[in-house]
């Protein structure tokens, strides 16, 4: 079964007949010892530090359908290698943009991202109520906006509430932590370590859902509620934000309350905050685990990954895009 690997280090990487070759660098230049990846079991890579290759390598993996996503020192995400669309389809394509062209036919997609959204924070707030927490005046704020979706009449007032819901359910972030605050969303730069953690994970929530629409037939610059934009995968920000907060959320509470990151882990400077090495790999660890739980899933009748819904959601958006059947957004039922 392929999976995803993180490079870490900054090293160079290269093919060795079906396998890549990785030699890991120090910050003097010195070699590490040579590490190889059957290319068979790579799905995508994650490089967090400099990767020195060349465009026979880039060939090889364009041929192997394998993405590579980059991200700078301080965690931003800065783009990825994407292979040729080898599933595009040129009436998908057509139908994707039919539906982001007709404003009424986008609004109703749009609309169900941010119900999908609010519904699965509304679900963390809930299970963290029954453990103690006292989130119930945020719940019923959020609910209140969450009730107003259905009258939105145009993109940028469900942006707007959509931006309320967020910014309501990131002060609920104090009172479910133990050691931390987030004291407010602070980006580029994170001014503290929950925020930190929220911009790292949501860049790595971005990712995962550009990697599943590359397999789809979906045509990942053409989006509903995110604007499409000049140089970035807005498709992939639209589906995320149904999925940040039982992927990305859920874990920063884990590794912060169960103490696996600690005030230690973070690199704090004059104007921002970065993780440390070993934080970061703390986290991936943690949210690579979160991907390959499983659950029984209604409809199919059999067990699924966090990651796998990911994609069953892009096929479910397929489906609404060529009048097949109405898309639902994902909502946790557990």
């Amino acid at each position: 079964m392929k999976k995803t690997y993180y490079l870490f280090n900054p090293g160079r990487m290269s093919r060795k007949d079906n396998t890549l070759k990785f030699i890991p660098v120090d910050e003097n230049g010195a070699e590490g010892s040579p590490k190889y990846i059957p290319v068979e079991s790579v799905s995508d890579l994650f490089c967090f530090g400099a990767l020195d290759a060349n465009s026979a390598l880039y060939n090889f993996l364009g041929k192997q359908q394998i993405a590579v996503h980059f991200f700078d020192y301080y965690e931003h995400y800065t783009g990825s290698f994407l292979p040729k669309e080898y599933l595009l389809a040129g009436k998908v394509q057509i139908e994707q943009t039919k539906q982001y062209i007709s404003k009424s036919k986008r609004l109703i997609i749009a609309q169900k991202f941010v119900e999908g959204a609010a519904f699965n924070i509304l679900k963390n707030l809930k299970y963290y109520q029954s453990r103690g927490k006292e989130v119930q005046a945020y719940i019923d704020i959020i609910s209140g906006f969450a009730g107003s979706l259905p009258h939105a009449k145009a993109i940028d007032e469900l942006m707007g509430i959509e931006g309320n819901i967020r910014q309501v359910y990131y002060e609920t972030f104090d009172a479910i932590l133990n050691d931390f605050a987030m004291n407010g969303r602070s980006k580029q730069p994170p001014k503290n370590e929950v925020n930190a953690l929220v911009s790292f994970g949501n860049m790595m929530c971005y990712s995962l859902c550009l990697g599943q629409i590359y397999h789809t037939q979906l045509n990942p610059t053409i989006s509903f509620l995110h604007e499409p934009g000049y140089r970035r995968y807005s498709l992939a920000l639209d589906i995320a934000e149904i999925f940040k907060p039982i992927l990305v959320d859920r874990v920063i509470f884990k590794v912060l309350n169960k103490k696996e990151i600690q005030a230690k882990d973070f690199d704090i400077q004059v104007n921002s905050v970065v993780l440390k090495d070993a934080a970061r790999k703390t986290f991936v660890r943690a949210f690579e685990e979160r991907l390959n739980e499983t659950i029984k899933h209604r409809s199919l009748g059999r067990s699924v990954s966090y990651k796998h819904l990911v994609k069953l959601e892009c096929y479910k958006l397929t489906k609404h895009i060529l009048n097949m059947e109405e898309y639902k957004p994902f909502k946790a039922w557990w």
